[in-house]
């Protein structure tokens, strides 16, 4: 049979250590939705450094992207195979107006959206995870 007084040290320790790791976790999905952001910013940022604007076809859409199809100002058919940046509420089939990154047409967006769409859910998304992750480290530390 194991002795209690062994024992005692041993929880506090691992209540630590598991609220150091949870705030790592925390930590590390904050900084992924940060870079994120700014891939978001940056791929902004290459489309207005040279931009070109068409209208595009909407191939298909999915959970994940929106793949259109447009011809760009050399006459060239395009479909970027990440799809369309900012692609929330297009349907298959309909015309929109895009812009792209003219010295790389695999960069489109949906005219007129940038990355400030982007903040919304992921500002919520890492609300929700601190309102986990805090209350949840905060229990393991005054717990006796």
């Amino acid at each position: 049979m194991v002795d209690n007084a062994l024992r005692t040290p041993v929880r506090p320790a691992v209540r630590l250590l598991l609220g150091r790791s949870l705030l790592v976790l925390g930590g590390l999905v904050t900084l992924i939705a940060l870079v994120l952001l700014a891939a978001c910013r940056r791929d902004d940022a290459m489309i207005e450094e040279r931009l070109g604007k068409a209208t595009a076809e909407v191939v298909s859409v999915s959970f994940q992207r929106a793949v259109v199809r447009f011809a760009s100002d050399d006459g060239a058919v395009h479909s970027p195979e990440q799809g369309v940046l900012y692609p929330e509420g297009l349907e298959p089939g309909q015309l929109v107006r895009i812009e792209y990154d003219t010295g790389n047409p695999e960069v489109a967006r949906v005219a007129g959206r940038t990355a400030v769409l982007a903040l919304l859910p992921v500002g919520t998304f890492l609300l929700g995870v601190w309102a986990v992750l805090l209350p949840l480290v905060w229990w393991l530390r005054r717990r006796p």
